[in-house]
């Protein structure tokens, strides 16, 4: 193997940097695509409507993740395109069900095409924007900041597998 190391520059190293955000920024929007599958597979077997105790149904879960890929989606975009440096999340949190409520009566269906709608959305600037760019931070609560790339990671995707896993335990409808 030849020793490449000892004769980096700055440049290298910023090369090699892009080129491993770019690979993760594709390896993001695959994630996300196939979350998007996953979520279509679980609502055509069924989401139920009945809450076990505390839970939310199937349905609100369904809602909530239609939120809340509309709001990390754009979050995304917009801390990657440099317009959104500073957000309360805290109070985007508490405002989440409120924003749900209005979409419980809708059919699943059409809950899935909402939340599919925006995982596009989502995708498709992951895959036309460059990883420079998801690298750029916003501070959302006191002085706790997150990349574009950290929310499209956390917030979005695993938050959205978190959903997904309680949508793959809960009884059909």
């Amino acid at each position: 193997m030849k020793l490449e190391s000892p004769d980096f520059t700055e440049l290298d190293v910023r090369a090699f940097l892009k080129e491993t955000l770019d690979h993760e920024r594709h390896r993001l929007a695959d994630r996300l695509e196939a979350d998007s599958a996953r979520l279509a597979a679980l609502v055509q077997a069924g989401v139920h409507d009945r809450r076990n105790g505390d839970a939310w149904s199937g349905q609100q879960v369904l809602a909530h993740i239609v939120v809340l890929s509309k709001f990390y989606g754009m979050l995304t975009s917009q801390v990657g395109a440099g317009k959104l440096t500073e957000l309360d999340l805290l109070g985007a949190a508490q405002a989440r069900d409120v924003a749900a409520e209005p979409l419980l009566p809708l059919p699943p269906e059409k809950l899935l095409s909402l939340a599919q709608r925006d995982h596009q959305r989502t995708v498709a600037y992951l895959r036309n924007t460059n990883g420079m760019d998801l690298a750029r931070r916003a501070n959302l609560l006191d002085s706790f900041t997150l990349s574009a790339q950290e929310i499209a990671t956390l917030p979005l995707c695993a938050h959205l597998e978190i959903h997904l896993e309680q949508l793959e335990g809960a009884p059909r409808s």
